[in-house]
């Protein structure tokens, strides 16, 4: 059976977005305190695209992130972050809470060729095997795997849904949290980066990373 690694091909965001993602952050630990922090585990970012890829051919993959970055005016990509949303990520009780962001014509635009320069590395059929598997968290959930597998087509052009990931918190607590006024503001992208996904789609290990000049 061939080797595949689940990637996630991501947008990491400007300073003043990555203190506003970490401010929520904390916010979310103290509603589930055993959820998980902001850190270098848990890459605050915005996924632009989620496959499974040959491990042997991760280099090209590389190549055609790479060629995309280079034929994007990536000045033109616009980000704002107009919410406070969260998905049922199968704990029961709980959500994991996002930053949703709102993208313009350009992000899907630069997704669509992002999509059809990796294609040829793709492959369906990933397993838990394709995951960053943790010692302190070794049962990559089904939810993850199905997640990654069915991102093309749920999560592509006027069906993609952008965001910034930023923690656990119950259900309770997200009612009042999403119903309170929120102050949105602009994303800017640094850079664009590959990452080996962990449990709960976590950019977990990064693989490759391209800075921006916007």
């Amino acid at each position: 059976m061939t080797e595949l690694t689940a990637i996630d091909i991501l947008i990491n965001p400007d300073e003043a977005a990555l203190a506003r993602a970490r401010a929520l952050n904390a916010r979310m630990l103290r509603s589930v305190p055993d959820g998980f922090a902001l850190d270098t585990m848990h890459a605050p970012h915005i996924t632009t695209l989620q496959r499974f890829v040959r491990t042997a051919d991760l280099d090209g993959v590389y190549d055609a992130v790479e060629k995309t970055i280079a034929e994007t005016d990536v000045s033109a990509l616009q980000l704002r972050a107009i919410a406070i949303r969260h998905a049922d990520w199968g704990v029961p009780g709980q959500g994991l809470a996002v930053l949703q962001i709102q993208p313009n014509a350009a992000v899907l635009d630069y997704q669509a060729r992002l999509l059809a320069a990796v294609s040829p590395y793709v492959e369906s059929g990933g397993t838990a095997a394709a995951f960053v598997i943790d010692a302190d968290d070794p049962d990559i959930s089904q939810t993850t795997i199905d997640w990654v597998e069915g991102f093309v087509p749920a999560q592509i052009g006027a069906a993609y849904v952008p965001h910034i990931t930023v923690g656990f918190a119950t259900l309770a607590d997200l009612k009042g949290i999403e119903a309170a006024a929120f102050d949105a503001f602009d994303v800017h992208p640094a850079s664009v980066a590959v990452y080996h996904l962990g449990n709960n789609g976590t950019a977990r290990r990064l693989l490759k990373a391209w800075p921006l000049g916007t």
